[in-house]
């Protein structure tokens, strides 16, 4: 089981919040920062999922996205699954108030959303070697990032999003970093920083001004390419619903 700390805020949408500049709390975890976002452990969730707090602040046009967790950050990552189709897929997700066209992707409704990921039985960033042992395509289950955009798809599930679907004979606009997937996927090469039991992702943008309103919300999340390798290719199938909350990006 996996959490989310505000699944239907998330669905709803994220609504953007005014920028306040704020000073840290004390320390570096997010779960010590001003404004960040609080969620009480749960004992049924695997504790290097369970959400302790998730935090972003800024400098400039740099964004740094952080969460704390009960347990280890990435200590925990799916089984092989021998194949794409079916293939499981473990997730840190921060979805943004931000336009998908922000990063790159063709303008739209869905939910832009900051991913750090590990999945065994693929690999989706042909550009990186997340492993430094020279081969670009064999290291899925490395922890690594993606930009997705989220939307509300029943046929994952009544009420569930997946990753959105790039329909057939369509060319929509995608980031330079498209790994090339039929679906609204990013690789831009941020490093996930795991260390004991928070991740950090920092994220830079060409302009500043496109963040100073940025809202944000924190879910641990599985999903799942469908087994036939068709949309929607990417679901999502575990997550927890808990009370809703949302937070601004404040600067620092």
């Amino acid at each position: 089981m996996y959490k989310s700390i505000s699944l239907a805020v998330l669905i709803a949408g994220v609504s953007a919040i005014a920028l306040p500049t704020v000073a840290f709390a004390g320390g570096s975890h997010a779960l010590h920062q001003t404004g960040a976002i609080l969620s009480p452990e749960n004992q049924e969730i695997d504790p290097n999922y369970d959400i302790l707090a998730a935090h972003v602040h800024r400098k400039g046009r740099v964004v740094t996205f952080h969460m704390t967790l009960k347990g280890t950050a990435g200590a925990s990552v799916p089984e092989a699954n021998g194949a794409l189709a079916g293939a499981p897929v473990q997730s840190y997700v921060w979805p943004t108030s931000l336009k998908p066209e922000t990063v790159g992707f063709e303008g739209g409704d869905g939910i832009l959303a900051l991913v750090a990921t590990s999945h065994p039985d693929f690999d989706d960033t042909p550009l990186f070697d997340e492993d430094g042992d020279g081969d670009l395509l064999n290291d899925g289950a490395k922890w690594h990032s993606h930009w997705v955009v989220l939307t509300p798809n029943e046929a994952c599930g009544a009420g569930t999003l997946s990753v959105q679907d790039i329909p057939d004979g369509t060319n929509p606009k995608m980031p330079a970093t498209w790994p090339g997937l039929p679906i609204y996927i990013d690789s831009p090469g941020f490093s996930p920083v795991m260390e004991a039991e928070e991740i950090t992702l920092n994220v830079a943008f060409a302009d500043e001004s496109t963040v100073e309103t940025l809202s944000y919300d924190g879910v641990t999340s599985a999903l799942r390419v469908n087994q036939n390798v068709h949309a929607p290719l990417l679901c999502v199938v575990d997550s927890s619903t808990l009370p809703p909350a949302i937070s601004a990006c404040r600067e620092n």
